[in-house]
């Protein structure tokens, strides 16, 4: 029982230091009070302390209507003189008969439950009765698209200065601000007070800080620990490298905490919480609220009060582009209501409902736009290209080894697509040392044999060398001219290359970005070739595609786009629709699995003498870097520091090389060049290495910092070698040793599988880190994710439906779709 009368005391000596403003805990007094003395009546072991809870039930029910705080103070003076008598009685003296006072009590409890407003109460209140339901203010009014274009400034209380914190959330338009939404949510109506948490749970509290202190751990790191209490009990919430916390963190603080419940000493904690300050008002009060984005000057309270004003007036005008027939198959919202349910919903069922009306309109709007950009691509013409079979007989005769199956088939696949008059747009995806080029090089030969022009565009200088490199050896087997367009190419060749592209002397091209300039003209190009295609921007792969309507006939080329960074599966369907994709399955025989190893930093020394060891046998070894030179922003190891330290104390009788991206095009090609002749046994490099020049008598890959790079760019690193006949290997050292990064190495680790670690790469960070925006081409979608597969599904079958009725949206019942597909697109092109 004395627990009980100690929290009691605790919370009295609370409220007299913050000055009787009924701020002790969350609620006011009066809450507290209804938890307080539920407990204390169980706990009571005599009529002296009963009458004594019932005593200060009276007087703390009513304490929130004392009229200011000389009152208050009497009050609680007056509760503590009885306390302190509690404490000499139990100390010896008689217990002393005191008639309990029910009746006042009840009386007191019924007057202040008409007088006390709502808001007072915390949100997780325990009646039993179903929290408040917010009435929806959707009505069928008329739809206003050119309102809602207007500016944010439009709302009351957003002046000049809000808006432009506004805008650095992306809400320039009152449409653009209904389309910010929430990062979480804070569900009030089921928030458990402290006393009932269980270990584990995922919860959101609010409380009352009763003290925030700080203190520095064995290897000086500060701790951050506060104290909270709802006065139902107490919990610890510990932040650790955070000291500032203390200054904000202020006894009489009234905060939301949100997180996982652990456990310390037999005692529920908060390790690293969520949090935020709380005022109870409502827009909080009982209801799940939103909790949004923000930004320097913008705090959550306005944030919330600037979006409710939004929804409340401007929700209702949004037209929905969807027809009701589509709504009614999917069962899906209507707009208005799903944009206000997502924004302030009435229960977990409505905000559910809305989001998932978001995120089809989004999933279906990406399908809507991939279908139409396919159907202009394929709506021009294209040159017919009808090779002579006898071609194909002799470059496959003139091979050194046999075709895989794979090989053959996709071959078969592409010599089938030229054969139309309409673009092909095709996907060629394979694994490192897959043989895509070969591929390559037999389309670009069926082109060139009957009198067309092909181009193959790389992302970087040393690719495009390696590509005409053996690609010009190849085909001038079959009398195929081949010219290299870079920028680092001389005037004079340049002005050649120039010349012979624009009278059709060149047959095929091969370049990095330098052939999609302006005063590049090719005579009839039929084919293009994107190496790498996920590398290039957008804008980059339709200026190379509209290279074919140069001097000669007004047509399009057909397009193939090579990927040795595979595409996860599940975002065949999303990323490219009913594009044609093709798999190198079947790796070339003598393809060797690499064994790769995740070391600690610690065994460092153990991975040099591995190297050591392999050069000894007259092999060569790489070693990558995450960045090339070392930054005050981040602690990583560089490939310029470390080169020197390797070269002068690890390895000094070695001969270390290096490359990266701040070199020069011909010193990036001497040095590669050394490397592949064997005139350097160690290669450090950024990684510019990623795609590189094959070098069958390097074995050891050692990548620093592996932790900083994604798995598919990881395995192109590991592809770099293994390409002999030596057994070759990858060691992996982190500079961190977080959860994601030891997934992510372990799961290099197990396999060689390019696709399995791409759909790995993908689960772990996310179409738009794995992607891109810039390189994938793709909106953005802010619920919706790429990995949804059912909901993909449903969204692909409503596109292909209204697309094969009305491929441009021209019917004046899709007028508000085409409209939304557009604005939806406006900052993106086509993915192919």
């Amino acid at each position: 029982m004395s627990r009980t009368f100690n929290r009691l005391q605790r919370v009295l000596d609370l409220e007299t230091k913050q000055g009787y403003k009924n701020t002790a805990v969350v609620g006011g007094i009066r809450q507290f009070v209804t938890y307080w003395v539920g407990q204390a009546r169980e706990e009571v072991a005599d009529e002296q302390d009963r009458a004594l809870v019932e005593q200060i039930a009276d007087v703390l029910s009513d304490y929130g209507r004392l009229p200011g705080p000389e009152a208050r103070a009497k009050a609680i003076s007056d509760l503590n003189m009885q306390l302190q008598r509690r404490q000499e009685r139990l100390g010896g003296q008689k217990p002393a008969q005191t008639k309990t006072r029910t009746a006042s009590r009840q009386e007191a409890k019924a007057a202040t439950a008409v007088a006390e407003p709502e808001v007072d109460d915390p949100p997780y209140a325990s009646e039993p009765d179903e929290p408040p339901r917010r009435q929806r203010t959707y009505k069928q009014v008329e739809p206003d698209p050119q309102g809602l274009s207007q500016s944010v400034t439009t709302l009351k209380g957003v002046g000049p200065k809000i808006a432009e914190q506004l805008a650095k959330l992306g809400a320039n338009t009152l449409w653009d601000l209904l389309y910010v939404f929430p990062r979480r949510y804070d569900d009030y109506t089921l928030m458990k007070p402290i006393n009932r948490l269980q270990y584990g749970e995922q919860v959101t509290v609010i409380g009352t800080i009763w003290e925030t202190r700080a203190r520095r751990s064995r290897n000086n790191q500060v701790i951050v620990q506060s104290t909270i209490s709802d006065g139902t009990g107490n919990l610890q919430a510990t932040w650790f490298n955070q000291p500032w916390l203390t200054e904000q963190l202020k006894a009489g603080t009234q905060v939301v905490l949100s997180g996982t419940v652990d456990q310390f000493l037999g005692r529920l904690v908060f390790n690293s919480p969520d949090w935020e300050f709380l005022e109870l008002d409502p827009l909080k009060t009982r209801r799940i609220v939103p909790v949004y984005p923000l930004t320097k000057g913008l705090g959550g309270n306005k944030m919330r009060e600037v979006m409710h004003t939004a929804v409340d007036q401007w929700a209702a005008r949004v037209p929905d582009p969807l027809p009701q027939s589509m709504r009614d198959r999917q069962n899906l919202d209507m707009l208005p209501v799903a944009l206000e349910q997502t924004h302030f919903p009435d229960s977990q069922q409505e905000l559910h409902n809305g989001r998932r009306r978001l995120i089809f309109d989004e999933l279906f709007l990406l399908q809507l736009g991939m279908q139409a950009s396919r159907y202009d691509w394929q709506s021009q013409p294209s040159h017919k290209i009808e090779a002579d079979p006898a071609v194909m007989v002799r470059f496959r005769n003139a091979l050194p080894f046999e075709l895989t199956g794979a090989q053959q088939r996709v071959i078969d696949e592409i010599a089938a697509d030229m054969i139309a008059t309409v673009p092909m747009n095709r996907l060629l995806q394979g694994d490192v040392g897959a043989g895509k080029t070969l591929v390559a090089a037999a389309a670009m030969l069926c082109v060139a044999s009957v009198g067309h022009q092909a181009a193959l565009m790389a992302p970087t200088e040393i690719l495009a060398e390696q590509h005409y490199q053996g690609l010009s050896k190849l085909l001038t087997q079959f009398g195929v001219t081949t010219g290299l367009l870079t920028g680092s190419t001389p005037a004079v060749a340049r002005e050649q290359i120039l010349a012979g592209l624009a009278d059709g002397s060149i047959q095929v091209a091969i370049g990095t970005h330098a052939l999609i300039q302006e005063h590049v003209q090719f005579h009839n190009l039929a084919l293009a070739v994107i190496d790498e295609q996920h590398r290039f921007g957008v804008d980059q792969r339709q200026a190379l595609r509209d290279k074919g309507t140069g001097i000669g006939d007004k047509v399009n080329p057909h397009l193939l786009s090579m990927s040795a960074t595979p595409i996860p599966r599940t975002l065949a369907l999303s990323l490219y629709g009913d594009l044609d994709v093709s798999i190198l399955d079947e790796m070339p025989p003598g393809r060797q699995e690499i064994k790769t190893r995740w070391l600690p930093g610690r065994d460092r020394e153990r991975a040099y003498t591995f190297i050591r060891k392999e050069v000894a046998q007259g092999r060569q070894a790489y070693v990558i870097y995450p960045l090339v030179e070392e930054s005050d922003k981040v602690e990583a190891k560089a490939a310029v520091a470390d080169h020197q330290r390797l070269d002068e104390q690890v390895f000094p009788d070695l001969r270390v090389g290096l490359v990266h991206g701040r070199l020069s095009a011909a010193d990036k090609e001497a040095a590669m060049r050394a490397f592949k002749e064997g005139e350097l046994d160690i290669l450090v490099s950024t990684s510019v290495i990623e795609v590189g020049v094959d070098v069958p008598n390097a074995t050891v890959m050692l990548i620093e910092g592996a932790n900083r790079f994604g798995l598919a760019q990881l395995h192109q690193f590991r592809g770099r070698v293994g390409r002999g006949e030596y057994q070759s290997y990858c060691l992996l050292i982190a500079d961190s040793e977080s959860d994601e990064a030891g997934e992510r190495l372990a799961a290099l680790e197990k396999t060689n599988d390019g696709f399995a670690l791409a759909e790995k790469d993908l689960e772990l960070r996310g179409p738009g880190e794995f992607f891109g925006r810039r390189q994938s081409g793709l909106p953005e979608l802010r619920l919706a994710s790429l990995l949804d597969m059912e909901m993909l599904e449903k969204a692909q079958q409503e596109a292909r439906t209204i697309f094969a009725d009305d491929p441009l949206l021209a019917k004046p019942e899709h007028q508000l779709l085409r409209d939304r597909v557009a604005q939806f697109w406006a900052d993106a092109a086509d993915v192919s």
